[in-house]
């Protein structure tokens, strides 16, 4: 059992729940405990997941930012140890699409624009079903939003 995928778990529950100061202290806290050099998949879930529940763009910026570095030391197996379907490549879109939101929403559009980029360079990665559609619909609306 994968405590630490647990505890976010958790985390995730108590945000669902309008918990997000509680949810954010167990996340930052599990943070912390796997540190900067843990385990890549836990980095990488653990930031993308504070990132949402940041209430200012340049701390959820940061968090963006740690959830992307942290993917680029996970690799399959890691992943797939966890879930069977992950993939790591299939990461990406998300990942980038959550900096394109968070520069352009911070008045950075050079740099939300390398991150809509880099999103779209990645779509081939997403499956085709609600879940491609969103980020791909998404994509599109920070698209019209750069012009």
């Amino acid at each position: 059992m994968d405590t630490v995928m647990t505890e976010l778990g958790r985390g995730l529950e108590l945000a669902r729940a309008g918990e997000r100061a509680r949810a954010r202290e167990t996340l930052t806290t599990l943070w912390d405990t796997v540190g900067e050099h843990g385990d890549a998949l836990h980095r990488c879930s653990i930031a993308h997941h504070l990132a949402d529940l940041q209430d200012d763009v340049h701390d959820e910026l940061r968090w963006d930012e740690r959830a992307l570095a942290a993917v680029a030391d996970l690799d399959d197996a890691r992943a797939r140890a966890h879930d069977a379907s992950l993939r790591v490549r299939a990461f990406l879109p998300s990942l980038h699409l959550n900096l394109a939101d968070g520069y352009l929403r911070a008045g950075q559009a050079g740099r939300a624009r390398q991150h809509a980029d880099a999103t779209e360079a990645h779509l081939s990665e997403l499956p085709d079903d609600d879940y491609g559609t969103m980020i791909r619909s998404a994509l599109a609306r920070i698209r019209s939003s750069l012009g």
